[in-house]
């Protein structure tokens, strides 16, 4: 499959390049610098692109299968963040104008931060206020692929606290909330591997079961 990834250089898109081209894709990396890509291989091609411009992302989305994103954009504690709507806003231009028609995109649990009240004191307490600004950007792109994209296939992943570790071969839980719970209705877990949402997000490719859903992941513990 042809697939175009934003947020390629980032933390978890170098580990989403990475298991893509394990895989067998064809990748195209759309950075800001390209000197930031550290990743050679046959399969991959590396063009830089302005990701809130739906111009500069339709040159590099015609051809293409599928678009996955990664995009984070940091947290402000005294002032809202648009970096997320604004960038899909321009993805969804592009994708409509070059035929593309599949979007998987990435967010993070307790996007309602009102979902977090069983969660731990420190989630609770202290990162929730902490990463508001980025939950709430979040939770209005979410909200916009649900209202105004009824025309495109999407998938928005929503995977717990993310770890620089290897990929695993735990068996990936899902469900269709802010959390993935468990039998009293608890975050079953706090974190995960990049890798392994990396894992996932690829896997829905070939799965009609996510499309225009919006599923919260982790691994079985």
């Amino acid at each position: 499959m042809k697939i175009s990834i934003l947020g390629a250089t980032g933390q978890t898109g170098l580990y989403l390049v990475s298991q893509a081209l394990k895989d067998g894709h064809e990748v195209t990396a759309i950075v800001r610098n390209v000197s930031k890509m550290t990743i050679q291989h046959e399969n991959l091609k590396v063009v830089d692109g302005n990701i809130f411009s739906s111009e500069s992302l339709t040159e590099h989305f015609k051809g293409q299968d599928a678009v996955l994103s990664c995009l984070g954009f940091p947290y402000k504690m005294f002032s809202s963040i648009s970096g997320y709507t604004d960038s899909m806003t321009a993805i969804v231009s592009a994708m409509r104008q070059s035929g593309v028609n599949r979007m998987v995109t990435m967010t993070s649990w307790y996007t309602d931060t009102s979902s977090a009240q069983n969660s731990s004191f420190f989630v609770r307490n202290l990162l929730i206020p902490l990463i508001k600004s980025v939950l709430t950007n979040m939770f209005e792109m979410e909200k916009y692929l649900e209202k105004e994209c009824s025309d495109l296939n999407w998938t928005v992943v929503r995977p717990p606290g993310l770890q620089n570790t290897p990929a695993t071969e735990k068996e990936i839980l899902t469900y269709e909330g802010y959390f993935v719970p468990d039998e009293k209705g608890y975050p079953i877990t706090n974190t995960i591997s990049r890798d392994d949402v990396s894992r996932f997000m690829l896997s829905t490719l070939n799965d009609d079961k996510w499309i225009r859903k919006i599923v919260a992941m982790c691994c079985k513990q």
